[in-house]
C-alpha cells in the first residue's frame, strides 16, 4: 500500500483547496461541452494528501487517464471528458445514462482490468484519477506492479485519488453521509477548471439525498429494516461485507435502513456466513459488477439470487423466503459517484413504500 494516498475525510479534501476553479454546467445525463474548460479555471490550485504532501496544478490538466469508469464518469459529468485520452476498467456499453455513453465510447480503452505499468507511464498523461489505494490490490502485481511516486513524477504524471473510495479504511470514524463524496466533486472539479459543475452536481445530489432523509430519516433505528450487501463477486465461499467506513454504510444508512454490519470498522472484511445467518437481514442487495449491458447485468443477478436461494446456508434468510432481493450495481454503492445520491433512494424507496418520491 502506498504512504502517499489521499485522505478519506470531507475536511481533509475541502480544507486542501487553497485556490479553486470555475467552470461551465449542463443538466445532468448530458455530456457538458468542456471547451475551454480549462481556459475557466482560477489556478494554481494545491491539494494535500492525508500524509501532509501537497500536490499543485498550475494549470487544468489536459491529458488525462483513469484508472476506471468511476472517475472516467465524473470527469464526463464536470465537463472535462475530452481531456480524457484513456481509462481501465471501461464502462459497459449503455452503462452510462444519455450522451455520456456516447462520449465515453470515445475515450480509448488501455486496459479492461488494471492499467498495466509501463502503458500507464507511457500514456503521455498528465494526471492519472486513480479510485484504488493500490492497484497491486486490483490483481496489478502480474504487470509491472503499481507505479511509485518517482516513477510518476519522472514520467509527468501528477497522481490523485478519489479519496472517498481509495482511503475508506483510513476513515476514523464511521461514514454515515456523502459529504466524502461531495468532497472528492468538489476537489476534482477545481483541479479541472469546473467547479461551477461541480457545484451543480453536488446540489443535485444534496437535493435527493433531502428529499430521502425528510420522508424517512426520523425513523427510529429499531424501527428500520436490516440490509445485507451481498457482494456476490467478491466470492462466496466466504462473504466480504460492507464495514461502517465504506461509501455503501453510508448510502444504506442515508435510504432508512440499517446496514447488519456496521460494527464493523473499516471498509471490508471478510466474515463467515454463520455471522451472515446470525443478523438474518430483512432486505439483501445483489451486489453484482456491470458486466457490460443490461442483459448481462440482470444474467449477473440471476445467478446471485439462485445461489441465495439454494445455498443450504443461505436459502432458509428471511429477505430470501420473502423475496427481497434488490438488483442494484455494486458500483453506484461502493464507489464514489454523483449516482450514490440515486442508490440512496432506490434503496428508500423500495424499502419504505409511499414515503419517498
Amino acid at each position: 500500500m502506498r504512504s502517499r494516498v489521499w485522505g478519506g475525510t470531507a475536511a481533509a479534501v475541502l480544507g486542501a483547496l487553497l485556490v479553486t476553479g470555475c467552470g461551465g454546467g449542463a443538466k445532468e445525463g448530458t455530456a457538458p461541452d468542456s471547451r475551454g474548460a480549462a481556459a475557466s479555471g482560477a489556478h494554481p490550485v494545491t491539494v494535500t494528501d492525508c500524509a501532509g504532501a501537497t500536490t499543485t496544478f498550475a494549470k487544468a490538466p489536459a491529458r488525462i487517464v483513469t484508472s476506471n469508469a468511476a472517475g472516467l464518469e465524473l470527469l464526463l459529468r464536470l465537463g472535462a471528458g475530452n481531456r480524457v485520452i484513456g481509462t481501465g476498467f471501461p464502462p459497459g456499453k449503455g452503462t452510462l445514462p444519455g450522451a455520456l455513453d456516447a462520449q465515453a465510447r470515445k475515450v480509448p480503452v488501455l486496459s479492461r482490468s488494471v492499467i498495466p505499468k509501463e502503458k500507464l507511464l507511457g500514456s503521455g498523461a498528465d494526471l492519472y484519477l486513480d479510485t484504488f489505494a493500490a492497484m497491486d490490490a486490483m490483481g496489478g502485481g502480474g504487470m509491472g506492479g503499481s507505479p511509485t511516486e518517482e516513477e510518476f513524477k519522472a514520467a509527468g504524471i501528477k497522481h490523485v485519488y478519489l479519496k472517498s473510495t481509495a482511503c475508506a479504511a483510513q476513515n476514523k470514524k464511521p461514514v454515515t453521509d456523502l459529504s466524502a463524496v461531495e468532497a472528492d466533486i468538489t476537489s476534482l472539479g477545481a483541479v479541472t477548471g469546473t467547479t461551477a459543475r461541480a457545484k451543480e452536481l453536488v446540489a443535485g445530489m444534496r437535493k435527493k439525498v433531502d428529499a430521502v432523509r425528510k420522508a424517512v430519516g426520523s425513523t427510529s433505528p429499531s424501527s428500520r429494516p436490516t440490509y445485507f450487501f451481498f457482494d456476490y463477486d467478491a466470492g462466496t465461499k466466504q462473504p466480504t461485507v460492507v464495514c461502517n467506513r465504506q461509501i455503501a454504510n453510508a448510502v444504506i444508512t442515508l435510504a432508512g435502513a440499517r446496514n447488519v454490519f456496521a460494527d464493523c470498522d473499516g471498509d471490508f472484511r471478510q466474515v463467515g456466513w454463520e455471522d451472515v445467518i446470525a443478523e438474518n437481514p430483512d432486505w439483501i442487495q445483489l451486489g453484482v459488477r456491470d458486466r457490460g449491458g443490461a442483459a448481462a447485468n440482470e444474467k449477473a443477478f440471476d445467478e446471485a439470487e439462485h445461489w441465495l436461494r439454494t445455498n443450504p446456508a443461505t436459502k432458509g434468510l428471511k429477505a430470501v423466503k420473502a423475496g427481497h432481493f434488490l438488483r442494484i450495481g455494486s458500483e453506484r454503492t461502493t464507489i464514489a459517484g454523483v449516482e450514490n445520491a440515486d442508490t440512496v433512494r432506490e434503496i428508500a424507496r423500495t424499502l419504505h413504500p409511499g414515503k419517498v418520491d
